[in-house]
């Protein structure tokens, strides 16, 4: 560090195998310390402590770049190394050439255009270019918020654990009161969009590439598909299925060998799935079905215009589907067209369907609740709709930013009756965490976030489950045990 009264310490971390793409920088002033972190190109997040001496803040900072250029980062010039390479997407929406229009519920507008929903039994999540995050009630009240350092690209659910793919390049668990980085992508993937299936992530890209990293955020295989634009991923116990522009390709899980693939009716801008198949919304204006087993095409569903998202009602028994001129359908599992209704606030890029009730995430940023069932849906074709209710965000709520450091964990003097002890132990080059507490096997690891990771430490966990691939994923909070 350079003398003065202000000195500044500038690392990065970037990796030729694009498995880091990170600075780290640390400034002190008198007794201030300021640590900026975060991907390369970006602003990053910043955290300000304060010490009671000159020499404690020096230490500190000293500490704190000791132990960065021991986990590989090297001094280097801001602005030198290229960004991480981020798409967003570019779309158009047009006014609905619908007669009449959906009978909305109520919409919340996020302030940001927005991609990301996932609609469970008790929540609705929603996630925009800004990095926040809102769950909402099925009513509409907005519950909580997190702040995540860049745009969100998707949410998805995996069991009980809801992720947040971030154009940091980091998918957070949602999972608790604070967000954790759960996975660090490549920097040399530009996401597209991602699916996490018993904790092994799945990530499709601008190049059609489909990367797979499993729990312990360890690259297992990657394929390139025939097509780019990769803007469908799903999985399951059976298959990996990756939309892109020449189609749908299915990979096995276990290796990434080619299964099946198929062309689809124009290039795949969005999937969804059920059971035994597979849904492609594409941009020649239609919904494709395809079987999981064979990838044989066993339905289309026609819209008029390039089809931006789609979901089906249980078992498929309705499909429905959102297109590029602010319109909204319905069909019957055979392909029948049931209805076509105007969102009333742009194209839907993601959907969700659940209870009569059909959630939309639209191009202009909001999340707004349609009621489908029979009688709202006729109603409205005759021009009959309830009043929407605009929903406001409470000033008083908290935004929770995602925990980066073991410091901003809470602690505990001693584990809370029926919780379980886990701890971080050394292997080889690796820092993993084994449960400590009885009647777990302590050779199986534990999905923990890397970022809050010191060898020695214990840690005081809600619960754990065992997952297929041999090893225990985290549900509920996190605290340090002193």
């Amino acid at each position: 560090m350079s003398g003065g009264s202000v000195s500044t310490t500038y690392l990065e971390l970037s990796q030729d195998d694009g498995t880091a793409h990170k600075f780290y920088e640390v400034t002190v002033e008198a007794l201030m310390v300021t640590v900026r972190y975060g991907r390369i190109g970006a602003s990053g997040q910043t955290q300000v402590t304060s010490f009671p001496s000159a020499d404690k803040a020096r230490a500190a900072a000293a500490k704190k770049v000791g132990e960065k250029v021991r986990k590989g980062y090297a001094p280097a010039v801001p602005g030198q190394r290229a960004p991480r390479s981020v798409t967003r997407r570019q779309v158009t929406s047009t006014p609905s050439t619908a007669r009449a229009v959906a009978p909305v519920l109520w919409r919340f507008g996020t302030g940001s255009a927005a991609f990301g929903i996932h609609v469970d039994d008790e929540h609705c999540w929603v996630g925009n270019q800004a990095g926040d995050v809102y769950t909402l009630g099925h009513d509409g009240r907005v519950l909580a918020r997190f702040n995540l350092p860049d745009g969100v690209k998707c949410l998805v659910a995996d069991d009980f654990w809801i992720y947040a793919g971030c154009d940091d390049g980091k998918v957070y668990d949602l999972s608790s009161k604070l967000p954790f980085a759960a996975y660090d992508i490549a920097a040399d993937v530009d996401i597209f969009w991602l699916d996490i299936h018993e904790g092994v992530l799945d990530v499709s890209d601008r190049d059609g590439k489909l990367t797979v990293i499993d729990h312990e955020d360890e690259h297992q295989w990657s394929r390139r598909s025939q097509g780019d634009h990769a803007w469908m991923v799903r999985a399951d116990d059976r298959a990996v299925y990756h939309g892109h522009q020449r189609g749908v390709t299915a990979y096995a899980p276990d290796g990434g060998g080619e299964l099946w693939h198929t062309p689809t009716r124009g290039g795949v801008l969005f999937g969804w799935q059920e059971d035994d198949t597979v849904y492609a919304g594409t941009a020649h204006r239609v919904v494709q079905r395809l079987s999981k087993a064979s990838g044989a095409i066993e339905a289309t569903y026609a819209c008029d215009g390039a089809v931006y998202s789609c979901a089906t009602s249980p078992g498929g028994r309705f499909v429905f589907a959102g297109d590029a001129a602010s319109s909204v359908y319905c069909f019957d599992q055979d392909g029948t067209r049931l209805w076509k209704l105007g969102t009333g606030g742009g194209s839907a890029l993601s959907m969700q369907y659940r209870d009569e009730r059909l959630y939309l995430v639209t191009t202009n940023g909001s999340l707004v609740c349609v009621d489908a069932s029979e009688a709202a849906v006729s109603a409205a074709q005759q021009g009959t709709v309830p009043v929407a209710r605009d929903v406001k965000l409470a000033e008083a709520l908290p935004a929770y930013a995602p925990a980066t450091t073991a410091s901003a964990v809470s602690t505990v003097a001693q584990a809370p009756a029926g919780s379980i002890v886990v701890q971080c132990v050394q292997d080889s080059a690796r820092l993993r965490v084994h449960v400590v507490s009885e009647g777990y096997d302590s050779s199986w690891n534990v999905q923990f976030p890397r970022a809050i990771r010191e060898p020695g430490a214990r840690y005081v966990v809600d619960a754990l489950h065992p997952a297929a691939g041999g090893f225990y994923r985290v549900r509920g909070d996190i605290r340090r045990l002193l």
